[in-house]
């Protein structure tokens, strides 16, 4: 009767974590970068202490005067002294001065989160129950 009563808990645990509110994905946090100087291809802006922005990272240009509207796709080439060059890999308008670099910093290691050590949790729980018998 006590395994049973282990299991029941361990079971309303693992439902109850999985009708947690979750972020949708329209409200994840994303970057927005101010462009600088805008050539032909490319365009820098100032990363300030996104640390994370990095050579090879893409993301996108958008106008935030028309709803923010695609502008462009973009990869960046270059990070040097706080401020990111960009070469244009795809557009459908020019990239102008007032458009901004929308880009999306990196998740959360698995292990940071809570779903993961509640799963572990219930997962040992579930295992020394049936350990024991």
């Amino acid at each position: 009767m006590r395994h049973l009563f282990l299991l029941l808990i361990a079971g309303a645990l693992g439902g109850a974590i999985s009708l947690a509110p979750r972020a949708a994905q329209a409200q994840s946090a994303h970057a927005r970068f101010d462009i600088d100087s805008i050539t032909d291809s490319t365009f820098t802006f100032v990363v300030r202490h996104a640390h994370w922005v990095a050579r090879g990272k893409t993301g996108l240009a958008v106008d935030p005067e028309h709803g923010d509207e695609l502008i462009a796709e973009f990869r960046v080439v270059q990070v040097e002294g706080g401020v990111a060059t960009a070469v244009v890999t795809g557009q459908t308008a020019r990239v102008k001065a007032g458009n901004v670099a929308v880009m999306e910093p990196p998740g959360r290691p698995f292990y940071r989160e809570p779903l993961f050590w509640a799963g572990a949790v219930a997962g040992g729980i579930i295992g020394y129950v049936a350990h024991v018998h």
